[in-house]
C-alpha cells in the first residue's frame, strides 16, 4: 500500500469534501471508521454521520465525536443505507463527496491523493483500489486493483466500485445525480445512472481504503449479491434477458477474480 506517491495538496487549504457515512447498529467499528477520517492528512473536510435508527449504542458513541467539522443526523426510524446517505448528501455542502461506511477504514492519505487525481484526470467521479480484512481490521493480504477507467458498459459487467472508495466533483455533477435510489444495491445502481450521464468514471491505483468484511457468511453473501445484481439488470436498468444474462456472465468473472 505505499505505492501512492506523496500528494502535492495541503492539509489546510483546499476545497471542502464533505463525507457521508450512514450507520446502523454500528458501535463495534464506528469508533475506528471515525477515527480514520480525522486522521486524514488533508484537513479540510466535513463528516455526515446519519444514524439510521440504531437500537444498540451507536448514538452514544457519535455523540462524543460532535463538532464543528462532524455532524450527527437521525433518520429517527430505520429506513435502509441509501435513505440515510440521502439525508446526508442532501446536508453536505463541499466541493467534493465521498462515502464511507461505518465498518470500513481510510487510509491517512486517501482524501489528499485522491483529490490530487481528480485534479489530474479532470474526473467527475473516481473510485480507488482497495484491500480486505477481517472483522478485526486484520489485513488479509487481498488487493483488488481496479481499472485505470469504467464505462458504463464496462461497469454492467465489472462491480469492482466499491463505495468507501468513490469521490464526486459536484462542480460537475448534482445532487439529483448522485442520490441513491430505494433499492437493493442501491450504490451499483447509483454508478450505473451517473456513468450513463458522463463518459467514464477514473480509477486510482492506490490502495485507499480497508473493506472489512463482517456480518453473513461468505456464501450467503455471495448468492444476495447474485440475486441483487440480476434484478438490477432486469428491474432498474430494464435490460432483456439476453443482455443481462451476457453482462451477468462477465460480473460472474469478475466477481470470483475479487474474491479469490
Amino acid at each position: 500500500m505505499g505505492e501512492q506517491k506523496q500528494s502535492k495538496r495541503s492539509a489546510k487549504q483546499g476545497p471542502l469534501v464533505s463525507i457521508v457515512m450512514p450507520a446502523f447498529n454500528s458501535a463495534a467499528f464506528i469508533d475506528e471508521a471515525i477515527h480514520s477520517v480525522i486522521g486524514q492528512t488533508y484537513e479540510n473536510w466535513e463528516l455526515i454521520i446519519v444514524d439510521d435508527g440504531s437500537t444498540d449504542n451507536t448514538l452514544d458513541i457519535l455523540k462524543q465525536f460532535k463538532s464543528e467539522k462532524i455532524k450527527v443526523l437521525e433518520m429517527g426510524k430505520n429506513s435502509g443505507a441509501a435513505q440515510a446517505r440521502n439525508k446526508g448528501i442532501r446536508a453536505s455542502k463541499g466541493a467534493f463527496l465521498c462515502f464511507i461506511d461505518a465498518d470500513d477504514l481510510w487510509q491517512p492519505d486517501k482524501l489528499a491523493s485522491q483529490l490530487d487525481f481528480m485534479a489530474e484526470t479532470d474526473a467527475a467521479f473516481s473510485f480507488t483500489s482497495y484491500v480486505f480484512a477481517n472483522a478485526e481490521g486484520k489485513l488479509n493480504g487481498k488487493v483488488v486493483r481496479v481499472p485505470s477507467t469504467i464505462t458504463y458498459k464496462q461497469a454492467l459487467r465489472n462491480t469492482t466500485i466499491w463505495t468507501s472508495t468513490v469521490m464526486f466533483d459536484m462542480s460537475k455533477l448534482t445532487k439529483d445525480d448522485v442520490e441513491m435510489p430505494d433499492v437493493k444495491s442501491e450504490d451499483t445502481a447509483t454508478w450505473w445512472r451517473i456513468l450513463r450521464k458522463i463518459d467514464k468514471a477514473y480509477g486510482m491505483y492506490g490502495v485507499s481504503a480497508i473493506y472489512r468484511r463482517v456480518g453473513k457468511t461468505l456464501s450467503s453473501n455471495k448468492f444476495v449479491a447474485v440475486r441483487r445484481t440480476w434484478n438490477l439488470y432486469r428491474k432498474q436498468e430494464g435490460l432483456n434477458v439476453v443482455r443481462s444474462s451476457i453482462n451477468f456472465m462477465g460480473y460472474a468473472f469478475n466477481a470470483m477474480r475479487r474474491r479469490i
